[in-house]
């Protein structure tokens, strides 16, 4: 009788919180935000530890406040990227196929409304924005899509090759399905658990910022817990040992993010993506192509100019090389090659 009467309670509790926040009756949801609960927690308590036991830093921060101000000032800018990273899209085929027919769409319409209006007529409707590129980008026909994704591929591709089997959608070059978000994304590069969501060609940019913010944050965190340390080694010895047991951990998870801040420097300037570089064999697109080419590299400063400044539309699709391209970037450098900066 009790215990039924105490699943009851628990029944109608779990009901009223799922009603009241619907994102918890999601199991994939749920679990994302408590590993995004977790992180913030975890920011609290290094940092709120560090303000607790460290004397020296609160006085520190009375003479000197704007050292204080700036620490504060990246740890608040670091959470706010991270929220920031993990709600952006990361750019799916689906959203990017809708945005092509709505727009070959809106230029059909644009066009026959241009045909019925007299040639003489000077005061017209105005036209519609983005319509000439949309239609250099998607095409006319009513099968705008397909076209599109079939011209990004060489000559013979077959369109199966091309069709997800789970999205049945005609995959664009470098696209794959994620079999935890359940849908193809643009650019895939991996799915990352801490942000419960994909990275790729929407929010690289914003991936790489965090964790570059991030690495600092714990790089001046780490100094701070270093220098709290050597000047308090002698006072309490538990205030020493939960602040050595917080900095174990810590150094780890800096080592971890200063290596994959380098590594994901490395695949921006040669215009790589983690699952290109992992499953390089496996990829049809790039099987065959030696090791030390990277076919979608347009020399350093143009990468880094399309990933910094080319992220204001998520749904720029990149053709693949053709063999003549492939053959110039498999020529060996020379000296010539260097001064005319070919690399560039």
């Amino acid at each position: 009788m009790v215990i039924g009467m105490c699943r009851s309670f628990r029944d109608r509790a779990f009901d009223r919180c799922y009603h009241c926040f619907p994102c918890l009756s999601d199991p994939a949801r749920r679990s994302s935000l408590v590993l995004k609960v977790t992180l913030v927690m975890l920011h609290l308590v290094y940092v709120g530890i560090l303000f607790l036991f460290d004397r020296d830093l609160i006085d520190k921060t009375k003479r000197e406040p704007w050292y204080t101000a700036l620490y504060l000032l990246l740890f608040f800018a670091t959470l706010v990227q991270y929220f920031i990273t993990s709600g952006s899209s990361p750019g799916y085929v689906l959203d990017a196929m809708r945005v092509v027919n709505e727009t070959n769409v809106i230029c059909k319409k644009s066009s026959m409304a241009k045909q019925r209006q007299p040639a003489s007529s000077k005061n017209g409707s105005l036209p519609v924005e983005g319509c000439q590129s949309g239609r250099n980008f998607q095409g006319t026909d009513s099968t705008s899509w397909t076209k599109l994704v079939m011209d990004m591929y060489p000559p013979g591709t077959s369109i199966r090759s091309c069709i997800c089997s789970y999205c049945n959608v005609e995959q664009p070059p470098r696209a794959k399905h994620c079999y935890d978000c359940d849908k193809c994304v643009l650019h895939f590069d991996h799915h990352c658990v801490w942000l419960g969501t994909c990275i790729g060609q929407g929010n690289h940019c914003k991936f790489w910022w965090y964790i570059c913010e991030e690495s600092a944050l714990c790089l001046w965190t780490g100094i701070l817990y270093i220098t709290y340390l050597r000047a308090n080694i002698s006072r309490a010895w538990w205030n020493d040992a939960i602040a050595i047991l917080l900095l174990i951990p810590l150094s780890i998870f800096i080592v971890f993010l200063l290596l994959l801040l380098f590594f994901h420097s490395y695949l921006i300037l040669t215009n790589q993506t983690t699952y290109e570089l992992v499953r390089r064999r496996r990829i049809p697109y790039l099987r065959g192509i030696p090791e030390r080419v990277h076919p979608f590299s347009k020399g350093v400063c143009h990468n880094l100019y399309d990933f910094c400044c080319g992220g204001s539309n998520i749904y720029s699709l990149e053709p693949l090389p053709s063999a003549q391209e492939l053959e110039e970037k498999s020529r060996p450098y020379t000296c010539l090659d260097v001064l005319t900066c070919r690399c560039c």
